[in-house]
């Protein structure tokens, strides 16, 4: 099992930008895909984005393609989301999660392994 612990959200206006960080620990597996998920009040967790174990891989939801970028630097243990052009339909709370593979992640949330708690970005004027 992999521990993930979220940074980064915060309050941001529309058209701001803001980075989340998954930093992911633990020795019981060194072969993982990450995925970034969200979940606003009243609707069902939903994917953002999956990078694969060497990073080479991405994937987008179409509400966030050309906005947000995924990336990872396994060297330092972390993933990061950036987060550009914010939208107030962006607001949910953030979720990074690890999975066996991108495939799994492209799955949806049911297809990842383990979670961190979350973080909350809320975007409003």
């Amino acid at each position: 099992q992999l521990q993930l612990v979220e940074s980064g959200g915060g309050l941001v206006q529309p058209g701001g930008s803001l980075r989340l960080s998954c930093a992911v620990s633990g020795f019981t597996r060194d072969y993982y895909a990450i995925g970034w998920f969200r979940q606003a009040p009243g609707k069902e967790r939903e994917g953002v984005s999956c990078i694969s174990n060497g990073g080479s891989v991405t994937n987008y939801a179409d509400s966030v393609k050309g906005r947000f970028s995924i990336s990872r630097d396994k060297a330092k243990n972390t993933v990061y989301l950036q987060m550009n052009s914010l939208k107030p339909e962006d607001t949910a709370i953030y979720y990074c999660a690890a999975g066996p593979t991108i495939s799994a992640c492209y799955s949806g949330p049911a297809g990842m392994d383990d979670w961190g708690k979350g973080t909350l970005v809320t975007v409003s004027s």
